[in-house]
């Protein structure tokens, strides 16, 4: 086997992104050891159990100390408690990255409180299920996906270079991208999406008892995957709609006016126009189809 790429890796929360880069970690020996901070005792215990990772730990300052790598895989709204809490004991040469859906957060949460001679290196895996938990996580998941990294300018190359090597490694497509940009990219390939199915599916939730039964019965494709969508973890995207704002709701206010005129066009019986954006929508299926992300 190869020399791992990492002496010590530590990861900061070990749910479903977590736990898959871990598992793949340990899998192809990327790292000579790994270890996870949870403050669930029963969170440790599964990850140990399914040899996620060779350590578990709820003492953050022990996981960080000596170690080459520290991924951050909590919610994006602990990022700045977090970071003040390992920061003081980051080793020079280190690098930081995250799994994070919103990357300007992770400059301005984790940025302030790594020492000189720390790298960050800010990272999003463009790929998940609604499912959470290390229980959940498989070294697979990042297959054939996107991972965009973030760096902020003047970032040191071959730090960028390793985490990039990483992903790369995990099977993913690499691309470099702006912080700001990725913020307003994601929040319409993804955070808009599910603001959608989380509106849907409460809608359907506030209907009188009756009619509530029968949705649920008769739960064809549509309402289903917005419901899959919807149950993915909650305070993930509590976080991830607080942390950028901004974008959401540019592209919730662009949203409501492409509704507005969709409304519109019905009322009126304006055919032509709804078969022509069904055309131009579907033709967007088909891309993502022929681009191996379906």
């Amino acid at each position: 086997m190869a020399e791992p790429m990492f002496e010590r890796a530590a990861f900061i929360g070990i749910g479903l992104i977590g736990s898959s880069l871990a598992r793949l970690m340990k899998r192809d020996g990327l790292a000579r050891h790994v270890v996870a901070v949870a403050r669930n005792e029963k969170t440790r215990a599964t990850a140990l159990e399914l040899g996620v990772v060779d350590e578990a730990t709820a003492d953050i300052a022990h996981a960080v100390r000596g170690a080459d790598l520290v991924m951050v895989c909590t919610p994006i709204g602990a990022y700045a408690d977090v970071a003040a809490a390992f920061g003081p004991h980051l080793a020079k040469g280190c690098v930081v990255s995250d799994v994070g859906s919103v990357k300007q957060a992770v400059l301005r949460d984790l940025g302030p409180h790594l020492p000189d001679g720390v790298h960050l290196v800010p990272g999003h895996p463009v790929a998940g299920t609604e499912h959470s938990g290390p229980e959940s996580g498989f070294a697979e998941l990042f297959e054939g996906r996107w991972c965009i990294l973030t760096p902020p300018p003047g970032t040191d190359p071959a730090a960028v270079e390793k985490i990039a090597e990483l992903w790369r490694r995990a099977g993913s497509n690499v691309e470099m991208m702006d912080a700001h940009h990725h913020d307003k990219v994601l929040a319409i390939t993804s955070h808009l999406p599910h603001l959608i199915a989380y509106t849907i599916v409460g809608t359907a939730t506030d209907v009188e008892t009756a009619l509530r039964q029968e949705v649920i019965k008769f739960s064809a494709g549509g309402f289903r995957d917005f419901t899959r969508i919807a149950a993915s973890d909650p305070v993930m995207w509590r976080d991830i709609f607080l942390n950028n704002r901004e974008a959401v709701l540019e592209m919730l206010q662009r949203f409501s006016e492409d509704l507005t005129a969709l409304q519109r066009s019905i009322r009126w019986g304006e055919g032509e126009k709804l078969e022509d954006l069904f055309s131009r929508t579907r033709a967007i299926r088909r891309s993502i189809i022929d681009a191996k992300q379906a």
